[in-house]
């Protein structure tokens, strides 16, 4: 099947409703790599002090996933280090922002430039090397199968080789109440390897600055878009990663829950307006 084409992009008027601290950066990022000229499929990696891993990870992205070309954006979080410079020597199109906001913002302008570049499927990767680049086309497939404008890759239906097991209790408890808020079962709310139709990341609200997968995940699912999981690889951190940026487990686990059901009480009146059923599979 193939994707519907991008809607038309006001490049000017959409600048304008960027924060001050990222609009400039964007407009940099527009003339170096012009709207409406990108790859029907972006992948979007956030990185923030991610010098040591995040070529590797660029490389190993495929050319095309699922049938689709390929074109790599890497937003840079007021990085510290040679995060940018890596990057870009490895293929990506950077964005440099100076100013240190977050995942979640940085994914949002991620979401942003390469809908501005045309992309009809937005994908996401860490830039930490946690997740499989070659995974990506699971990710992409069932869009394209026109099954789901959402999907999740799942290391409980996959493989988990890390060795938290805080952190794997964590996905179990959160898959609970993911498919609680949402009314479906959801295995592995916190991947972070995804991939949607463009128009969905136009269409929910992302507000949070951090934890921004819990606030997608259940927007899209609120706001009555198709959402599925494919079984997906998470790998342990190489001993040559960055130390995580998300803090200890306890500390994670009460802002991650509290971005779930903020997003769950701000939304939840729009699925009581949608009538289709389907919500979330796992395939």
């Amino acid at each position: 099947m193939t994707v519907a084409p991008p809607k038309p992009f006001a490049v000017p008027d959409e600048l304008a409703k960027l924060a001050p601290a990222e609009r400039g950066a964007a407009a940099a990022f527009l003339a170096a790599h012009p709207p409406g000229t990108g790859a029907p499929l972006a992948v979007v990696i956030p990185a923030y002090n991610e010098e040591p891993t995040v070529a590797g990870v660029v490389s190993e992205i495929p050319r095309d996933a699922a049938g689709l070309a390929t074109e790599i954006i890497v937003v840079v979080d007021g990085a510290r280090d040679a995060t940018a410079a890596r990057a870009r020597h490895a293929g990506a199109l950077v964005c440099d922002v100076p100013v240190n906001r977050g995942q979640g913002a940085a994914l949002r302008l991620g979401y942003w430039l390469a809908r501005a570049r045309g992309a009809q499927v937005i994908a996401t990767i860490d830039a930490d090397g946690q997740y499989d680049p070659a995974e990506l086309g699971l990710v992409v497939q069932p869009i394209l199968d026109d099954r789901a404008d959402f999907v999740s890759g799942s290391r409980r239906l996959g493989m988990e080789l890390t060795t938290d097991r805080v952190r794997h209790a964590g996905v179990i408890v959160f898959g609970a109440l993911f498919s609680l808020l949402v009314g479906h079962r959801v295995t592995d709310p916190a991947c972070g390897i995804r991939a949607m139709r463009a128009e969905v990341t136009a269409a929910v609200t992302l507000e949070q600055p951090q934890y921004q997968a819990s606030e997608l995940m259940i927007s899209a699912a609120l706001n009555g878009f198709r959402l599925t999981e494919v079984p997906t690889t998470m790998r342990d951190r190489g001993g040559h990663a960055t130390a995580t940026k998300k803090g200890g487990n306890l500390r994670y686990g009460v802002r991650f829950a509290r971005a779930a059901l903020h997003t769950w009480r701000r939304d939840r009146t729009a699925a009581r307006m949608r009538l289709r059923p389907e919500k979330i599979q796992c395939s």
